[in-house]
């Protein structure tokens, strides 16, 4: 009897973590690991722990129930088949970015199943199209320079007549000192 105790204590913890790992991250990436070595498996892990991406294998029973506890509204039936899930707290493109990078990089056969990107469930094409996209820092500056360049056109336009008349007034100046 304590054994199981041990072994629910343990799946219980195991979907708290889950709970705060679906609650914290701004997308979660599902792949389907099957065939995949160890040794794979582990390399894939230190790659996505270097980017501060949490990769974790998890029973889909303590998955639904995670699903159900967490604060986000998700459908619990997505998590289907051999699944490990990649967790993304900070830039919601890097681990769709890193795992296409690392299913294209040889002979692994991990693949990419769906996601949920906030509260909503997207699909294996969505999660590439997501990997297009160009990280969180260019998409900043691109809002950035949008915004700056109207306001950087205006500032000179509206600087001209001013100048004109600057110019204007040095070359009357310029005229009565000679005169």
């Amino acid at each position: 009897m304590p054994k199981e105790n041990k072994v629910r204590e343990r799946k219980a913890e195991i979907v708290k973590q889950v709970t705060e790992s679906l609650d914290k991250s701004q997308v979660v990436v599902l792949t389907n690991y099957s065939g995949m070595s160890a040794a794979d498996l582990t390399a894939l892990r230190r790659k996505l722990k270097a980017a501060g991406i949490d990769y974790r294998v998890v029973k889909n029973t303590l998955a639904r129930f995670a699903a159900d506890e967490s604060v986000k509204n998700i459908d619990r039936g997505i998590f289907e088949g051999p699944i490990a899930a990649a967790f993304g707290y900070d830039d919601p493109v890097a681990p769709a970015k890193l795992l296409m990078d690392f299913t294209r990089s040889g002979d692994v056969s991990l693949s990419i199943v769906g996601g949920i990107l906030g509260e909503s469930i997207i699909s294996a094409e969505k999660v590439k199209e997501l990997a297009q996209l160009p990280p969180r820092d260019i998409l900043l500056a691109k809002v950035v320079g949008g915004i700056q360049w109207p306001l950087t056109a205006l500032v000179s336009c509206l600087a001209g007549p001013v100048r004109g008349l600057a110019y204007t007034l040095q070359a009357r100046i310029k005229q009565l000192e000679e005169a």
